[in-house]
């Protein structure tokens, strides 16, 4: 019988950057090819692969979507031997399928894991997100807040001009009056094409990245992943679901959301330690790309646990095959 107290973050970890780095892998004759859908099964074959590989019991919660649209890593899935402990697994196989297929930066295979219950069953919806880095108050910027109101915030307790301040946002048309109202403070904006997570994450390193705050809507599950990120990385996330209509409210009563406006903090969406590894397929700000050499791939990976807020980098060569 498994309890959560079998959660070994410790022994599990160097397993599961070994799951991210082999999906990496899996896309590298797809990189730059066009093919989307090719290089995102190619990484969710090789990732559900690695996964069941390792001893546990673990529940996809996050993962390629519901049991019906998606034939493996749904939401639900099982995967592991079985044998270890039962564990919740929220999963991107390829985070950027648009940035792969384009050769375009920031692509990146993501996976997180904590112990049974401890992320939220985010149902496949929107979610308005706001991101800041480590080391500051918990209530200094809040979705309530207007756009400008947050970096006139952020400003203020960083000692600099609110034209100083840089904003990760989605490139997207129902952001351009979002957008609007950040130039208007002067505030610079790095717009990203996909890719979110890693446009959350971003946030947590300012003085290598050069972002500050992230903001704006995108998938909700993307929101539990990169909670799990900044849960490691140190950071904030504040996250509110959005629903267009009755079909994606009963997504969230199916996985057992009752309060349609709560607004939840990094800490309501993964409440127990995690860890959490990612892998660079194309070079982005957090990891370099996948490097093909002579006789054998390069692969940079980032592997977190929260427990310890420890963050390693590692480089990984890989014989072809």
């Amino acid at each position: 019988m498994t309890t959560r107290t079998d959660f070994n973050d410790r022994m599990l970890s160097l397993g599961l950057a070994r799951v991210a780095e082999q999906a990496a892998i899996a896309t590298v004759d797809l990189i730059g090819r066009g093919d989307e859908k090719a290089a995102d099964q190619a990484a969710v074959n090789a990732m559900r692969q690695q996964l069941n590989m390792l001893d546990i019991a673990g529940v996809v919660v996050i993962g390629e979507g519901e049991r019906d649209e998606a034939p493996m890593l749904y939401i639900g899935e099982e995967v592991g031997t079985g044998n270890g402990p039962g564990v919740d697994i929220a999963l991107d196989p390829l985070e950027g399928t648009t940035l792969t297929a384009k050769d375009m930066p920031n692509a990146l295979t993501v996976i997180a894991m904590g112990p049974r219950g401890s992320m939220l069953h985010a149902p496949d919806v929107y979610m308005d997100k706001l991101a800041i880095g480590p080391g500051f108050a918990s209530d200094l910027v809040t979705l309530d807040m207007s756009p400008r109101e947050r970096v006139a915030a952020l400003a203020k307790v960083k000692g600099c001009r609110e034209r100083d301040i840089t904003v990760c946002v989605l490139e997207r048309p129902r952001h351009e009056d979002m957008i609007s109202e950040i130039r208007s403070t002067g505030a610079a904006i790095r717009l990203i094409t996909d890719g979110d997570v890693a446009g959350v994450m971003h946030c947590a390193e300012p003085h290598l990245t050069g972002i500050d705050m992230y903001m704006g809507t995108g998938g909700a599950p993307e929101g539990v992943l990169a909670a799990a990120a900044l849960k490691c990385m140190g950071g904030q996330i504040q996250g509110r679901l959005l629903f267009r209509n009755d079909d994606e409210r009963a997504r969230a009563d199916k996985a057992g959301i009752t309060d349609l406006d709560k607004i939840y903090t990094r800490d309501d969406m993964v409440t127990e330690d995690v860890i959490f590894a990612a892998t660079g397929v194309t070079t982005g700000s957090l990891v370099a790309g996948i490097k093909r050499e002579i006789g054998y791939y390069t692969t940079e990976t980032l592997l977190m646990r929260s427990k310890t807020g420890s963050v390693r980098r590692m480089t990984y060569r890989n014989p072809m095959q």
